[in-house]
């Protein structure tokens, strides 16, 4: 299993255990994570699922493709640690990643 550290918006931090390619939206829509939408069901087509990645964990992602880069145009809060969870998969290398929700989802 791998650890998910979701961090919401007021501070609350869950530790979720994911099993391996479980992307990780899916992974919060299961465990409930407040602050995670995931309206389209997890096909890169909305930004319901934004995330601000921890720093420490950008470099061990997958690249970012055009689609989800086109989405997350669509967030208020894009910045440069902000990707789409349903894009990312838990994997040995990300176990105890820390993703931080934004204030909202749009």
């Amino acid at each position: 299993m791998i650890k998910v550290n979701y961090i919401e918006s007021d501070g609350t931090q869950r530790e979720v255990e994911v099993e391996e390619g479980v992307n990780l939206m899916d992974a919060a829509l299961d465990n409930l994570v407040p602050g995670i939408d995931g309206d389209c069901g997890g096909v890169c087509a909305c930004a319901t699922c934004h995330v601000h990645v921890d720093g420490a964990w950008i470099d061990k992602l997958a690249p970012m493709d055009a689609t989800e880069d086109a989405m997350l145009e669509l967030t208020d809060e894009r910045d440069k640690s902000s990707r789409l969870c349903c894009q990312l998969k838990a994997s040995p290398e990300l176990d105890g990643i820390i993703v931080r929700t934004p204030a909202g989802q749009h």
